[in-house]
């Protein structure tokens, strides 16, 4: 399998959100987020099933071949390693099976883990942990050394969409994870981003750099692609 440094060298990584909506919009989207200077995107969806958003992505990969995109099917969560092309860089997965109170990782973290291993698929596994919407977690830290064996990409987030993380506990997961890589998506933006640069390795951003819930700003993309960048 690949290994987040493998795939991404530098100290920060951006990898824009693009909420799906149609085909150009999709297509249009990635278009300025690699132009602006982001290392790739995730597509994910709302409003309709995973089957058509995976249809998007086999275009975008058409059109964008040698651009990082990955999936987030929220309809199928887990599950969604058995339906995503064998392809696919990366699949980012809401709920992971992994709770604070647990002495061990579920049985949940543990089959997705297995059925990766079975399947061969090679893509970077971004999983969410003491994410927003979902049970309140008070050791962040516990929670976030439960999940390194079991994901590439331990991916947090603030309390809800749009909401910054707090910066002592992007700090505490860190420290607690050494080297493993650690995701923020929610709450980016080009005036907080400096906060998070000694902590954070990779940058999921939507709602800070768009100008709706689907279309992205491309200046404000690029700003924050500049800031990664240095």
């Amino acid at each position: 399998m690949n290994t987040f440094r493998e795939v991404f060298s530098k100290r920060h990584t951006f990898l824009v959100v693009v909420h799906a909506k149609t085909k150009d919009q999709v297509l249009q989207n990635i278009a300025i987020a690699e132009e602006a200077g982001a290392d790739g995107v995730f597509l994910i969806n709302h409003n309709f099933g995973s089957g058509l958003l995976i249809s998007y992505y086999k275009m975008a990969k058409m059109q964008f071949p040698n651009f990082w995109i990955g999936l987030n099917c929220l309809d199928l969560g887990r599950s969604a390693i058995h339906y995503i092309p064998s392809g696919t860089a990366g699949l980012w997965v809401d709920n992971v099976g992994i709770e604070e109170h647990d002495e061990k990782p579920t049985a949940a973290a543990a089959k997705l883990l297995a059925d990766r291993q079975k399947l061969g698929w090679q893509g970077l596994y971004f999983g969410s942990v003491a994410f927003k919407y979902q049970k309140k977690v008070d050791d962040v830290a516990k929670v976030a050394k439960l999940a390194v064996p079991f994901m590439d990409v331990i991916t947090t987030s603030g309390a809800g969409t749009g909401i910054a993380a707090d910066v002592d506990k992007i700090r505490t997961m860190k420290e607690a994870i050494g080297d493993h890589p650690l995701a923020i998506a929610s709450g980016i933006t080009p005036e907080n981003v400096e906060s998070y640069l000694p902590y954070s390795d990779c940058f999921l951003v939507a709602t800070g750099i768009s100008d709706s819930h689907t279309e992205l700003n491309p200046g404000r993309v690029r700003r924050l692609a500049q800031i990664l960048n240095k």
